[in-house]
């Protein structure tokens, strides 16, 4: 039997494509009768089915060896295009995250979108999502693992643009698109690259190759940067960030599986392809770089923001930094670890922030307070998803941060520095959140909020006991070390920047009428944080000024260089033919020797050009 579901575990992303698959006849209008709630039931039938076969599989894959199954797809000469599958122990957890994660998310949304009338359709779109994420999860071949990510911006375009009766959502959409295209297309060029030097894209080919790889340092330093771009788009990672604060237009459901999946499974691949970056320590160090900005920039940011839903993504931007810079670090276990408890957490976060979206009709954190007592069962959530987000004795973070911080004390001190400010930080802008929505006194929109229902509900306490017991899953998995191995002086220092972030949150003044500060200098700052350090704007006056004036400069010559030289040549044919209608005589003789004198002086002068004039004897 443990055999059998070893063998068909590559099966596993097609249960929700299949899920997917059986819901169109809903979602084209084929089937109105029954109204929508039947195409969410197929697709919840198949996400089970999916979550219990990669559940028995991961747990009777104890000391079993990884597995390859390779599906050969085109072959020409000595080149190959093959779709590799890889079954370990890593790649079936990450199944059962993604089909778990998906469960809870596909539960949540029967509550969040019931009277959604393109129910069907959100359904449909989801198991299109997870069935690209739980392919990336097994996939063991760079080309297929490119192939999954541009299903997966497409995927996002259509849940960022779900409501496309809104323009502020189609032109979050459209940037979502379009920005992740650009990490897309310097991927393709590293896949075409590698394709031609190792003349494999398997990864298991691809590490093996590059023992013995000789590459240039330009060509490896361009093919590491391009490997990048594709990860650090789908990550959000500066300078590529942008569009995850705009996706947050979509669907609260839809942001629970792109804060805690999508974002992992660019960052997944990332670290797949981590041996391959080894060729350019150049490539390294601008990993190093990204993630160290992205990760203190976009915790600075989140401070500033009065949106629930884009305080709280921010922070999804920051830790990815964290995960981008433990790769550069070459620590590709703890960005795993790292990773998995991140998931956890902010899938629990942001099913919280979206049960108060749902029964306040707000995101405003301005316009709320005093939900503590009304909705119980979400406060609990939001408050254990926060302690599993920092480093909270025994929760998962802090065993990640701590590993990381253990192993790099000695090498690398500073990174502890960078660790410690951004869990510090995190810690107060997770209380400032918690204090407007929760504290306080009830405002308009909250007096009246009751608890959501089951099928919103049900999911978050699910995913707050998984929070509180992944130290005991941890420790099973034997990933967490043995207390003597702890170094006291950095866990001290770790749960210190949070109990000074949860202080300094909880101290200080949050006038909820005070949208933006009084006070001159604060309010600069406020504005200056608040809107991203105006990089949108710094790109609209130097990227974004530079095309539009080549384009204008390219439309120019196309119409004035381009088509006036053609018109030209127009002009002048017609010009002769009209010129020469008055010449003709209607005298075949005359035609004859019009002919002969011109075939005549063409022959004179080619045979000048090739020197032929000169070997007559007069």
């Amino acid at each position: 039997m443990n055999e059998v579901l070893l063998f068909t575990s590559w099966f596993v992303p097609f249960y929700s494509l299949l899920g997917a698959i059986l819901t169109l006849p809903w979602c084209v209008g084929m089937v109105k009768s029954t109204g929508p709630r039947p195409a969410a039931y197929l697709n919840l039938l198949m996400t089970i089915l999916a979550f219990f076969h990669s559940l028995l599989v991961f747990k009777n894959f104890g000391g079993t060896d990884s597995q390859s199954l390779v599906i050969n797809w085109f072959e020409f000469g000595d080149f190959q295009l093959n779709f590799a599958l890889e079954l370990s122990q890593v790649s079936v957890g990450a199944l059962v995250l993604i089909s778990g994660l998906g469960l809870l998310a596909q539960t949540y949304a029967l509550g969040y979108m019931e009277k959604d009338w393109s129910l069907a359709r959100f359904f449909a779109l989801l198991g299109f999502f997870e069935a690209a994420l739980s392919g990336l999860a097994v996939s063991d071949s760079l080309f297929l693992s490119y192939a999954l990510l541009e299903v997966l911006t497409l995927s996002t375009y259509l849940l960022v643009g779900f409501w496309y009766a809104q323009p502020l959502v189609v032109t979050a959409a459209r940037d979502a698109f379009l920005t992740k295209r650009v990490g897309d297309l310097l991927l393709l060029m590293a896949v075409v690259i590698l394709s031609t030097k190792a003349n494999s894209l398997n990864f298991s080919d691809l590490y093996e190759w590059v023992q013995g790889a000789n590459l240039n340092p330009l060509t490896s330093t361009l093919l590491g940067i391009a490997l990048i771009a594709g990860p650090a788009g789908k990550c959000a990672q500066f300078p590529l960030h942008l569009w995850l604060d705009e996706a947050m237009e979509g669907p609260n459901p839809a942001s629970v599986m792109r804060n805690s999946l999508v974002v992992a499974g660019g960052a997944y691949v990332l670290y797949k392809i981590q041996p391959i970056l080894s060729l350019s320590p150049v490539a390294l160090n601008a990993l190093i770089i990204m993630g160290t900005v992205t990760a203190v920039g976009a915790t600075l940011v989140s401070i500033a923001q009065i949106d629930i839903k884009r305080a709280l993504s921010h922070s999804t931007s920051a830790y990815m930094g964290l995960v981008f810079l433990a790769v550069g670090m070459e620590q590709g276990g703890v960005a795993l670890m790292l990773l998995l408890t991140h998931a956890m957490a902010k899938a629990l976060l942001f099913m919280s922030s979206g049960s108060v979206i749902y029964t306040t009709q707000t995101q405003d954190l301005t316009e709320m307070g005093g939900l503590w007592s009304k909705m119980p069962a979400t406060t609990t959530a939001f408050l254990v998803g926060a302690a599993g987000m920092v480093t909270l004795l025994p929760l998962g973070s802090f065993w990640a941060m701590l590993a990381w911080a253990d192993g790099l004390v000695k090498i690398s001190p500073w990174v502890i520095v960078v660790l410690i400010l951004v869990n510090g930080l995190t810690a107060l802008n997770l209380t400032r959140i918690f204090r407007l929505i929760f504290w306080g006194q009830p405002q308009q929109k909250t007096r009246r909020a009751p608890e959501v229902g089951w099928p919103m509900a049900l999911p978050m306490v699910t995913l707050t006991i998984m929070t509180l017991i992944l130290p005991v899953m941890l420790q099973q998995w034997y990933l967490l070390p043995d207390w003597e191995d702890v170094d006291w002086y950095i866990a001290v220092a770790l749960v210190g920047s949070t109990v000074l972030g949860v202080v300094i949150g909880s101290t200080i003044h949050l006038h909820k009428g005070w949208s933006r500060s009084r006070i001159l200098a604060w309010r600069f700052v406020q504005d200056f944080l608040g809107y991203d350090f105006y990089i949108d704007k710094i790109y609209r006056l130097t990227i974004v000024g530079v095309v539009a004036l080549l384009s204008k400069i390219s439309s120019w010559c196309d119409r004035y260089l381009v088509d006036g030289l053609v018109n030209l040549v127009g002009f002048a044919a017609m010009f002769g033919g009209q010129s020469l209608k008055y010449s003709v005589s209607g005298q075949s003789q005359g035609y004859m020797l019009t002919i002969l004198v011109v075939i005549s002086l063409l022959g004179f002068l080619i045979s000048g050009y090739l020197g032929l004039l000169n070997k007559l004897p007069f």
